[in-house]
């Protein structure tokens, strides 16, 4: 490849699943400040992502896209939303307000208290698998695992887990920058699902009150202030979503990196210790989350690249945290060692922080350091990796190991 020839972001190249980071790298060295075909930008370089995720006169509201290919492909198919943006999709003052009710349930101090009982999920996990001598990381524990800690943390009843996680499936693809007209049709009606499911919840809880979230969620006050019936469904479905699948993704793509980097590995059998610190080194190596969206609402200027008012940017977290004017010549390889590991952008930055960060590497954390701490010689099958088929929110569907 020369400089003269065009350069285009391409999710459905050959092996992208496999190594996005290889396109990353080209793009951020030939076209770190990318035009897209529809007329979008994607930004790849840590500084460029850093700046736009932190700018508070930017909007991640998609009401302020000027143009938007997913928004005329809702209104061609008419479809049907009967709630409300969760904070994700707002912009202060609105996500300022639902901000603060729910981190009312998310202090650190609340989040830290989970601690013994992730790690009894997480023993209760392998016992079951050990005497098998064989796990699927992913089905066997980084998917059950976080839906029962948010499941028990909201105090919600039995659910079918499955059900649950098939409509979160298909409620995330449309946070990826292509998606086709069939997964919107879907994505809205496993939002619709959802959204009966957790009205039926929220009425049932409102009758039998608890200690738990879903309960302090109901009841949280600010200046009088409490949350709708549909805003508490659109953030209990964005807890159910942003809190489950991310982790599901962070601790497979976590053991996967561990156990394809066998020094590093090896280095959290002989300190177990390592992984407090470690996770971070985890999340910024293999995001579970790749991109994060910003609206410009007047025009800006990004390395000399005019971004217009209405457009929508893409920051690729999973490029900045492997650009190596940030991370030097080191970027591409992990190291638990790291010490400025904690500033990858995995969690976003600015207002839009993850709320949910702590308990994701709290999470990560036990099931990772634990998994290697019982089963120090386990290995990878030789098997082709199962991915998810999702550009944004990347992970594994199986992740096989023999733990020997």
């Amino acid at each position: 490849m020369t400089t003269a020839e065009p350069i285009l972001y391409n999710p459905f190249e050959p092996g992208y699943f496999d190594d996005p980071y290889s396109q990353f790298a080209r793009l951020r060295e030939l076209d770190p400040v990318h035009a897209t075909l529809d007329g979008n930008w994607m930004l790849f370089r840590y500084d460029d992502c850093f700046r736009v995720l932190r700018d508070p006169s930017l909007s991640v509201d998609d009401r302020n896209i000027r143009q938007s290919r997913k928004a005329e492909q809702l209104e061609a198919l008419r479809v049907e939303d009967r709630g409300e943006p969760s904070m994700l999709g707002l912009d202060p003052p609105d996500h300022d307000r639902l901000r603060r009710l729910v981190s009312k349930a998310f202090t650190p101090r609340s989040i830290e208290a989970l601690r013994p009982r992730v790690q009894v999920l997480v023993d209760r996990a392998l016992d079951r698998v050990e005497p098998d001598g064989h796990i699927d990381l992913v089905g066997d524990l980084a998917f059950p695992l976080p839906f029962q800690v948010i499941s028990e943390m909201l105090g919600m009843p039995e659910a079918d887990m499955l059900q649950v996680r098939d409509w979160s499936n298909q409620m995330v693809k449309t946070l990826d920058p292509v998606i086709s007209d069939d997964e919107i049709r879907a994505s809205m009606a496993a939002s619709l699902a959802m959204q009966d499911y957790l009205g039926g919840v929220i009425s049932w809880k409102r009758e039998n009150p608890a200690d738990d979230m879903l309960t302090a969620l109901i009841h949280a006050e600010e200046d009088g202030d409490r949350l709708t019936t549909t805003e508490l469904m659109s953030q209990v479905a964005l807890l159910f979503i942003a809190g489950h699948e991310t982790t599901v993704n962070l601790i497979g793509n976590g053991t996967r990196a561990l156990l394809r980097h066998r020094d590093q590995w090896d280095a959290l059998v002989a300190e177990p210790a390592l992984i407090m610190h470690g996770i971070d080194e985890l999340l910024r190596f293999d995001p579970p989350v790749q991109i994060s969206r910003r609206i410009a609402l007047a025009d800006m200027e990004i390395d000399g690249r005019r971004i217009e008012a209405g457009t929508f940017m893409a920051t690729v977290l999973a490029s900045a945290n492997r650009d190596p004017a940030k991370w030097g010549p080191t970027a591409d390889r992990l190291d638990l060692n790291r010490a400025d590991a904690g500033q990858h952008l995995s969690f976003g930055s600015g207002v839009h922080y993850c709320l949910g960060s702590s308990l994701a590497k709290l999470e990560g954390q036990v099931a990772i350091g634990t998994f290697v701490r019982r089963f120090p010689h386990a290995t990878l099958d030789d098997v082709p990796a199962r991915w998810n088929g999702r550009i944004n929110l990347r992970g594994l569907d199986a992740l096989p190991i023999t733990l020997r």
